[in-house]
């Protein structure tokens, strides 16, 4: 199956044009798809994929995030807790449409021939663990996807502020401190799971365990260059003060310590 690139984004231009791209929350995952688009094409060819499979993990780059605009339009919010899945609601907007919708697949590519395997990119992008029984092809794919939503995750957070990702105050996250939950996945080093979640800050661990879970070194290789893992450790949120409470500012700095040794080694 060709993919049509510039296609594509037209698509997808034509599909974002009725939000407000004003709003700092849509530009945000409006840029966010770009780069996860390009990081997709950047990690599948460093890891030798076959063209067709480059352009496709190009694709479903493009539309792994396609629910988000329509979960802040009906929800005002990212949170997938106090909304629904915007994985599934992706799948949703590409393959419950009619097919004349903005959102439908069609709209994006002609050739239905991929379509299961881009619900499947789409669908589980977001999930914790990818589902034993996926064949090797799109398993390879759904991982380039997660990989690049990863490292551009973090590109978001040393640019954003902490109002716009969380939904909190500065004060609020400064004021919270680290669930020992949050701590064990981190100890543990892998990635956590939403229920794991109980204050703010734990978000923070939620985002630099991403290091712990990168499948391909591509991946590795791209989220160390970028540096944008340094800057949420030197300055969460580019907030410049520390947090408010002794204990966490100092299971901070242990965390900054301990994951600057991993990724040294």
């Amino acid at each position: 199956m060709e993919i049509d690139r510039a296609y594509a984004l037209e698509a997808f231009r034509r599909y974002i044009e009725p939000y407000d791209t004003h709003n700092p929350r849509i530009a945000l995952k409006v840029a966010h798809t770009y780069r996860v688009a390009d990081l997709c094409t950047r990690i599948a060819a460093g890891e030798t994929f076959p063209t067709r499979d480059i352009d496709l993990a190009w694709l479903c780059g493009l539309l792994h995030d396609l629910g988000r605009f329509e979960q802040l339009r009906r929800w005002d919010t990212f949170s997938d807790a106090k909304s629904t899945s915007h994985a599934q609601l992706g799948v949703s907007e590409l393959f419950e449409t009619p097919e004349d919708a903005p959102g439908n697949i069609r709209r994006f590519v002609e050739d239905a021939a991929e379509d299961e395997l881009i619900r499947q990119a789409v669908g589980l992008h977001s999930d914790l663990r990818l589902p034993d029984g996926l064949d090797a092809r799109t398993r390879s794919i759904c991982t380039v996807v997660r990989d690049a939503d990863k490292i551009d995750i973090l590109h978001v957070m040393s640019e954003s502020s902490v109002e716009t990702v969380l939904g909190v105050s500065e004060q609020a996250f400064l004021a919270s401190g680290f669930s020992s939950q949050a701590l064990q996945a981190f100890g543990e080093h892998r990635c956590l799971a939403r229920s794991e979640r109980h204050e703010p800050a734990d978000y923070l661990v939620g985002l630099i365990c991403f290091a712990f879970e990168l499948e391909y070194e591509t991946s590795r290789r791209e989220f160390v260059e970028r540096g944008d893992i340094f800057r949420v450790l030197d300055d969460p949120f580019g907030l410049g003060r520390p947090f408010a409470r002794s204990d966490a500012q100092e299971t901070w700095r242990r965390l900054r310590n301990e994951l600057r040794a991993y990724l040294a080694a």
